[in-house]
């Protein structure tokens, strides 16, 4: 399975749903690496995690997982021989104290979860080092008590400051140097604690200038210099003294590298796990039943996706035929039902619960392969239709007996009677190599087909002809159709043109009669010709001069001349040189859009392009003219 199944059916999106679950990013990280295994009994072990992670959460109703933290940075640090700070030291014991809840938590969760219960044996306590770092370390920095030598320093400090700071008032407050003074305060400037003087005045304050900025000098008074070199000497013991500490400490993490890495794997595998039980919880999903020989049960599923009154879906595959082909409207729900049955396949298998009722059983597979939506590329060149044909390509070099198929319109985008043969070729083709596949189409020579095929079965997507609205339910065993005739009827058709659009879908004899409605009519010479067969639009049609095939564009005229779209060209020829190849019913569907046969794809994308207002489209047609814009797509 690759990246390009994956954004087709959103499995990325799924993946994102179920790591907002998770506490920590040791858990968000996993998630990010899973992907879907073709190995029934790894897709069995990691449903089992996910069963007793949401049962221990309906036991419970919480886990302690809260204060995990990801320390696989400082790990790495450590492994470099780097002394680590005390915030991360604090983060250290975090994870260390979050190990230990975990632990505690599951010591009597066995009967819930036998297999998350025994990973907990795999956490061994550094309470020592836990306590030592609290200990040591309070609101992020050394604490007074981590040594007795750092208290003492400390406290040497801490005197001599007090000396300091009661020379430099004694400094301010004298009258003496009022006038010198800029501002009266201490400030610390350089490690050292100095009075702001005003610059003009510096060189009459006995002292030394640590610091000039603009109108203010930073002046330490020789009744504090005599303090400082003391002071300076224990701040530079009192950083020796602190790096002792934190090498010390570090040196414990180091002496237990392997402990902690082996933490780190079970904590992200508890965050990762208890989140699919959280999303489990969230949907109300099952584990389903398995098998991996192709039989896939799908009862009251529901897109992991779609939220609200989303309709279920049931579809049976893999039993009395290996291959479903279903039809019905567009916007009908036949691409959801291809998505859902692809998502909730990865799903499974990556160890996620489903939405499904309990009968439900699904089959595990090596490979699943998806042809949805439109992979027009225009960087490659590569129209809708060559876009579809290579990545069909693909698909069937690769396609096992242990593969699940979801075409989309399958064979659509070319001419229709072409686009039909191909697709029945690649589903023969599929199912010789024992796929299981599920298809949807608009062609009738589809839907024949498999209604002909023993292992092949058809589908339809229920449509409510009251309300013209699709009912996003399927019918296995019948095939459906447009509903043109019935949208129609309910927009306000005239019935007499609805009983002519039915007779000429049986009969194609129509109506040729002129009407009298009172116009002088210039009387011309026609050519006396006996015609069988009148040219619809869409005919596909023989021309014996040029010896190659054409469609009609425009049906004859009182001349006996029809157009026809042949190489990209219209041109006209008398129907006696024509020899009917395809009637327009035998290659489209009812609703199928004629004009695509007469525009090529960059007209088509022209037009699009116009349509939706695109500024560079218009810039390209302002300074090339319409028709080098399409016949010069390098412009």
């Amino acid at each position: 399975m690759n990246e390009h199944i994956f954004e087709k059916l959103e499995y990325n999106k799924l993946k994102d749903k179920v790591k907002e679950c998770c506490v920590s990013s040791l858990g968000r990280d996993l998630i990010d690496k899973l992907e879907p295994t073709g190995n029934i009994k790894t897709v069995q072990n990691r449903l089992n995690e996910t069963t007793e992670a949401r049962a221990l959460l309906d036991y419970s109703g919480a886990v302690q997982l809260n204060g995990i933290v990801n320390i696989k940075e400082i790990i790495t640090k450590v492994k470099k021989d780097m002394i680590l700070d005390p915030e991360q030291l604090i983060n250290v014991a975090a994870f260390l104290r979050g190990c230990g809840k975990i632990k505690t938590y599951m010591k009597d969760k066995e009967f819930y979860a036998p297999t998350l219960y025994s990973y907990s044996f795999n956490l061994e306590d550094l309470n020592y080092l836990e306590e030592e770092i609290e200990l040591s370390i309070k609101n992020n920095r050394l604490s007074d008590d981590a040594t007795t030598e750092l208290k003492k320093i400390r406290r040497h400090i801490a005197q001599l400051e007090s000396k300091i700071d009661e020379e430099l008032n004694k400094f301010l407050k004298n009258p003496n140097n009022s006038n010198f003074i800029q501002d009266f305060f201490v400030t610390r400037r350089q490690g050292r604690l100095t009075v702001p003087i005003k610059s003009s005045y510096k060189n009459m304050v006995a002292g030394i200038v640590i610091e000039s900025s603009g109108k203010t000098a930073f002046v330490e008074p020789n009744s504090v210099s005599k303090y400082t070199q003391k002071y300076t000497q224990l701040k530079i013991d009192e950083s020796e003294e602190e790096y002792k500490i934190l090498s010390n400490l570090t040196s414990h993490v180091y002496d237990n590298l392997y402990t902690f890495e082996r933490n780190i794997e079970v904590m992200s595998h508890y965050d990762m796990v208890f989140a699919k039980g959280k999303y489990s919880k969230a949907i109300g999903g099952i584990a389903p039943k398995l098998n991996n020989y192709g039989y896939t049960k799908i009862v009251n599923g529901r897109h992991p996706l779609l939220e609200g009154n989303v309709v279920p879906l049931n579809v049976v595959i893999g039993d009395k035929y290996r291959s479903l082909v279903i039809t019905g409207p567009n916007a009908g729900g036949k691409t959801i039902v291809l998505k859902t049955i692809g998502l909730l396949t990865l799903s499974m298998q990556s160890g996620f619960h489903i939405a499904v009722d309990d009968d439900t059983d699904m089959s595990v597979f090596d490979r699943v392969f998806a042809d949805i939506g439109d992979d027009q590329s225009l960087e490659n060149s590569l129209s809708t239709f060559s876009a579809h044909v290579k990545n069909l390509s693909y698909i069937l070099r690769q396609t096992n007996k242990s593969t699940l198929l979801l075409f989309d319109e399958i064979g659509s985008g070319t001419e229709p009677n072409e686009g039909a043969a191909l697709a029945i070729a690649i589903l023969e083709e599929v199912y010789s190599k024992g796929a299981i596949t599920v298809a949807t189409t608009h062609y009738n020579e589809i839907k024949n087909f498999s209604s002909s095929h023993p292992d092949f079965e058809n589908a339809a997507m229920r449509f409510n002809k009251d309300t013209l609205e699709p009912m996003y339910r399927m019918i296995i065993g019948k095939s459906g159709d447009s509903n043109a005739l019935w949208i129609s009827k309910k927009m306000g058709i005239y019935d007499d043109v609805l009983r002519k659009a039915e007779k000429y879908m049986k009969d194609k004899t129509y109506n040729l009669k002129i009407i009298d409605n009172g116009r002088k009519r210039i009387k011309k010479v026609k050519v006396i010709d006996e015609v069988k067969y009148n040219y619809e639009t869409g005919d596909k049609v023989f021309i014996n001069e040029i010896n190659d095939s054409a469609i009609v564009y425009k049906e004859k005229d009182e001349y006996n001349n029809v157009v026809v779209f042949c190489n990209n060209e219209f041109k006209t020829y008398n129907v006696k040189q024509l020899k009917l190849q395809y009637a327009r019913k035998e290659l489209y569907p009812e609703d199928y859009d004629l004009n695509t046969l007469f525009s090529s794809y960059m007209e088509r994308k022209v037009e699009k392009d116009i349509k939706r207002g695109s500024k560079k489209m218009l810039k390209r047609i302002h300074k090339y003219g319409y028709e080098k814009t399409i016949n010069n797509k390098k412009h």
